[in-house]
């Protein structure tokens, strides 16, 4: 398959590629497992949709899949045959009991009409590119193959946002990109259609996780492989003070009885099919048989 990615003009290109996937590599060190619960319950919530569709599927991509948790959920619930899953590096693909293969998803390396069905959890927020990875993804899915997604939405870590733009601002006088521009839910459907997805659907779902202090949800982020990787980003250490006033915010504003601070994550689940002829399609424009004449007040 030829490598269809647009070529963005520079400065187009949010996000530094080779760091994410160095992210990915650390995260793999910092013992994954204590930093994977949000990816694991996202990933069970979005084949858990599947329970309303009365079909299974051949042969599934769990592109980006990480530890594998979406395509093992898939072979339990006997939604799926095989799954094949990618991520951008080897290391996370070390426990792989199934095949694996490593890939970017600006660049799939699949043939046209291969999968019947494509997951990616929790990883499109990082393309560059995202109406172009998902026409790649349409491609590589068979006539009636189903594309299931989840990335993160626009209101996720509103908190932590709020407290490093409000600390920085504070200290220094201005403000450094330090969070990834997520998607909003209302571009969601439109992004599915101008990929070619028929019968698209979004929804979105808020997920809070507790902390015992800033700096742990921090810690976090960094083992899931999450932290900063906007091209634009500062390529200096952030000054100390500037970290320990956003915690002293984040707390003040945001503490509960119990001292612990909420991580919000807003989730955007996105479904779409790839093209085929026997879906349901729309009436043509005019060809509707009711007058509503017979229905409104005169």
């Amino acid at each position: 398959m030829k490598r269809t990615t647009s070529l963005l003009p520079p400065e187009q290109i949010l996000f530094d590629r080779a760091l994410v996937a160095e992210h990915r590599r650390r995260a793999a060190g910092l013992d994954w497992p204590r930093h994977r619960f949000l990816f694991n319950e996202v990933a069970e919530r979005m084949a858990e949709r599947l329970l309303d569709i009365n079909q299974s599927f051949s042969l599934a991509l769990d592109l980006g899949g990480r530890d594998g948790t979406f395509g093992d959920k898939l072979i339990a619930m006997k939604k799926a045959d095989r799954v094949l899953r990618t991520d951008l590096t080897a290391v996370v693909l070390n426990n792989a009991i199934s095949a694996a293969v490593v890939a970017d998803e600006e660049f799939l390396p699949f043939k046209e009409n291969s999968f019947d069905l494509v997951g990616s959890v929790l990883g499109l927020h990082w393309t560059n590119d995202l109406p172009g990875a998902l026409s790649q993804i349409t491609r590589c899915l068979k006539p009636n193959g189903l594309f299931l997604g989840a990335l993160f939405g626009i209101e996720s870590l509103q908190e932590l946002k709020t407290c490093l733009i409000e600390a920085e601002s504070e200290i220094t006088g201005g403000v450094s990109p330090r969070v990834s521009p997520f998607t909003e839910i209302r571009d969601a459907g439109s992004l599915l259609q101008r990929a070619g997805l028929a019968l698209p659907v979004t929804d979105t779902d808020l997920i809070t996780l507790k902390y015992e202090h800033p700096f742990a949800l921090m810690h976090e982020l960094r083992g899931m492989g999450e932290t900063n990787a906007l091209l634009s980003r500062q390529k200096h250490f952030t000054p100390r003070r500037i970290m320990l006033r956003a915690a002293e915010l984040y707390i003040e504003n945001y503490a509960d009885e119990e001292g612990r601070i909420p991580a919000t994550f807003q989730i955007i689940y996105m479904s779409g099919w790839a093209p085929h002829e026997s879906q349901q399609k729309p009436s043509k424009r005019g060809s509707g048989k009711v007058d509503l004449r017979n229905y409104l007040e005169k």
